[in-house]
């Protein structure tokens, strides 16, 4: 929903109609496949190690460490924000980028303000533990 329908209707329809140079719809589409790709694999790892879905209601109950996890405590969030990206840069979008400002904004609060306070008090040292290994996004400080 956030990554691809909202995205898609956001854009104007003159801009959908547009040729656009090979290499910008080739970098375009291929962060589209890569933010799918992410958000897929975070998706089965979550149900199949996890025990739950991406989905609040029923979170995973087992702490996620494998996989894409390994590199970044949010994937998915980063796999999202690839498809927006791509999109963007397949439509040589603005609008979409000032989108994509707002939705990792969002994703950084919720993360800070909600989602690592719950596993904290879920996990506890096994999350404090994965904390200090594990970059919060893409690149430790």
């Amino acid at each position: 929903m956030v990554g691809l329908l909202i995205p898609y209707s956001v854009q104007r329809p003159s801009e959908m109609h547009v040729f656009f140079p090979a290499g910008q719809v080739i970098l375009g589409a291929t962060l589209i496949c890569v933010g799918v790709a992410i958000y897929l694999w975070c998706a089965w790892d979550f149900v199949s190690q996890g025990l739950g879905t991406p989905a609040p209601i029923d979170a995973p109950r087992v702490l996620v460490v494998k996989g894409l996890y390994r590199f970044t405590r949010n994937p998915m969030y980063v796999g999202v924000s690839s498809m927006i990206l791509g999109q963007s840069v397949y439509f040589g979008s603005a609008r979409l980028l000032a989108y994509l400002a707002c939705i990792v904004t969002a994703f950084h609060l919720f993360v800070r303000l909600y989602e690592e306070p719950t596993l904290r008090r879920l996990f506890g040292s096994q999350y404090d533990d994965y904390r200090q290994q594990v970059p919060r996004w893409l690149f430790r400080k």
